[in-house]
């Protein structure tokens, strides 16, 4: 009643109740896409009122529209195909595959942003992608240097299509890690996250899983209580397919933590058969973000990068990749990076202490 009373979300779903026979996605997408519209939304589409979408990708398609319908016509004749056949078609490729993420989405946003940039500094300079030559790339590249990156993919579209000579952007090369902890230092978190039961049981879980499987916040905030079962060989978590053995105190964790979850969601998911969040966020059918829950582990002095990179260093040192691969679920992909790390970090030690 307290909700109905004075959220601004019941007062916008009042709102469109009043003056629409029916609901649904497109009218919503027709307004303001701000948090209340997403929470009506969100409710509606939780009680079963309408049907699940991709939301992240919706948004992003949203977000595209708009941002390309403001666009002047000569540049939205680049940037449309661009947009719609290149970013946004992977986008969808990706959703289907249950691996587009928010963090993707923000990536695209900004290849699109870094097309637009470019093009907007060739007017400046009274340029035509034609007339675009490597030195006046080179130019907006020192002149933008934290778009390098998100420009490349638009260069290679534009050489690939023959709409500019041939164009290099020399992606930066990403460093290896540095952020570590000593042994001494991860154990004894580990210890903590696992018997100090002042801590809120939910970043005691969020904490282990971290420094146990290295495995990142936003896959476990991800993770769902299906995923957690018992038989007698021990008590497992299945990732990415792959059941990963938890030690018992951990399991007794979960365990604990399933049995008597701690949402203050005031709605009950309509697909509710044993498949809800481990960590549930405040509305129904969301986990929690990953934001809030890394700045309650800081708060807590438990820190994340640190802790990951320990965890899967100290991995991958002792098994072969293909085996870290399938024991944290994680892609071969990385683990070997990891490796090809951690080789280079033990020659250059032999070289300094030969």
């Amino acid at each position: 009643m307290n909700w109905l009373r004075t959220s601004a979300a019941a007062g916008l779903l009042d709102k469109l109740t009043m003056e629409h026979t029916e609901i649904s996605h497109g009218l919503l997408d027709q307004l303001p896409q701000s948090t209340v519209t997403r929470n009506v939304r969100h409710h509606l589409v939780t009680t079963g009122a309408l049907p699940e979408r991709h939301e992240t990708l919706a948004r992003l398609e949203l977000w595209a529209r708009a941002t390309l319908e403001a666009l002047p016509p000569y540049q939205s004749r680049i940037v449309s195909p661009f947009a719609e056949w290149h970013v946004i078609k992977d986008a969808r490729r990706r959703a289907e595959r249950g691996r587009y993420t928010p963090g993707a989405a923000t990536a695209d946003r900004g290849n699109i942003r870094a097309a637009i940039l470019l093009l907007n500094w060739l007017d400046q300079h009274q340029l035509t992608l034609p007339d675009l030559r490597q030195e006046d790339l080179d130019v907006w590249l020192t002149q933008n240097p934290t778009r390098r990156n998100a420009v490349n993919s638009f260069v290679r579209w534009l050489t690939k299509r023959k709409l500019t000579r041939p164009l290099e952007t020399q992606l930066a090369r990403k460093g290896f890690p540095a952020n570590f902890q000593t042994d001494d230092e991860h154990e004894k978190q580990l210890r903590r996250c696992l018997t100090d039961e002042a801590l809120p049981r939910e970043l005691r879980i969020v904490g282990a899983l971290i420094r146990l499987y290295a495995l990142p916040i936003v896959r476990i905030k991800e993770l769902t209580t299906s995923q957690f079962h018992q038989n007698d060989a021990g008590a497992f978590l299945t990732i990415d397919r792959h059941p990963v053995l938890l030690p018992p105190t951990l399991a007794r964790l979960i365990k604990a933590h399933i049995a008597s979850p701690q949402a203050s969601s005031m709605l009950k998911p309509r697909a509710s058969s044993g498949s809800d969040y481990l960590l549930p966020g405040r509305h129904a059918g969301r986990p929690l973000s990953a934001s809030h829950i890394i700045k309650r582990l800081r708060n807590h002095d438990l820190p994340t990068r640190a802790a990951r990179n320990t965890a899967m260093i100290n991995a991958i040192t002792e098994l072969p990749p293909i085996v870290v691969s399938d024991l944290f679920g994680l892609s071969a992909a990385t683990t070997f990076q990891w490796a090809k790390f951690a080789q280079q970090n033990w020659t250059d030690y032999l070289a300094l202490h030969e």
